[in-house]
């Protein structure tokens, strides 16, 4: 069974992702934040591609992926850092970038090497649904891999059932329409709309993320869906911590 499923089928509340991008702070940085994460009890990962044009990511994101990709991350060096992976790590990994890097690599090629290094699915936020159903779905089933979809407070709820009666793994809900970062608060129209998609009956568990970053906002997030993903912050504190120190930070944040 895919990892992913495996998660949601096993953990129905207050399931924690932790983003963040691949090469940052230093190149080789990212199976020793793995193991950390794993360590301390993180449900899920999500890395980063880094790319010179991540246009649904805020500064702190923006940051990170031009550091790593001046650090000299690039998607093949990825895929030979996750190579043995498996031995150590055993939660599900996906892996999050644009579309360009994916389709140079070739989106077969990355689909055959996210099942020889134990990836478990992918999020594309550049990747048009209808692009989805016409040239990827098919690939990625084959594989048996996630493609997991972003939705919005302003996504109809008839694109909504279509990625819902189309994906599998999670839905992944966007806090809103503005691009990445850590917020304080989640303010009554955004707790409306993880209101009102909770109560639309979907098949697919939904994660939220975007603004994830302390107690308040992940116990918002978690109330309407079955947790919550956190990237900036924990971006931020890697970037003045040591990575255990910034795992520890970020869940004490969590607790305040």
């Amino acid at each position: 069974m895919n990892r992913i499923t495996n998660l949601f089928n096993t953990k129905k509340n207050g399931i924690l992702s932790v983003f963040f991008t691949a090469g940052y702070p230093n190149l080789n940085d990212t199976t020793k934040i793995l193991k950390e994460l794993e360590k301390k009890g993180i449900d899920m990962v999500e890395i980063g591609i880094p790319f010179s044009d991540p246009m649904a990511d805020g500064p702190v994101i923006q940051e990170a992926s031009t550091a790593a990709l001046r650090n000299g991350m690039s998607l093949r060096l990825l895929f030979d850092q996750l190579e043995n992976i498996r031995q150590d790590v055993h939660i599900p990994i996906i892996l999050m970038g644009y579309l360009n890097p994916i389709m140079q690599y070739g989106f077969e090629a990355f689909c055959k090497k996210c099942v020889q290094t134990g990836v478990d699915g992918m999020i594309i936020p550049d990747l048009p649904f209808a692009d989805y159903m016409a040239d990827y779905k098919a690939i990625a089933d084959q594989y048996n891999l996630k493609m997991i979809m972003l939705i919005t407070p302003e996504t109809s709820e008839e694109r909504i059932r279509l990625i819902d009666e189309h994906t599998s793994g999670f839905i992944y809900m966007v806090s809103s329409a503005a691009t990445t970062g850590a917020q304080q608060s989640f303010n009554e129209q955004k707790q409306a709309y993880f209101h009102r998609i909770n109560g639309m009956g979907l098949r697919n568990p939904r994660l939220v993320g975007f603004g994830i970053s302390n107690k308040a906002t992940f116990e918002a997030a978690a109330a309407n869906s079955s947790g919550a993903i956190i990237g900036s912050k924990f971006i931020q504190l890697l970037k003045n911590e040591p990575i255990a120190v910034a795992v520890d930070k970020l869940l004490a944040a969590l607790q305040e």
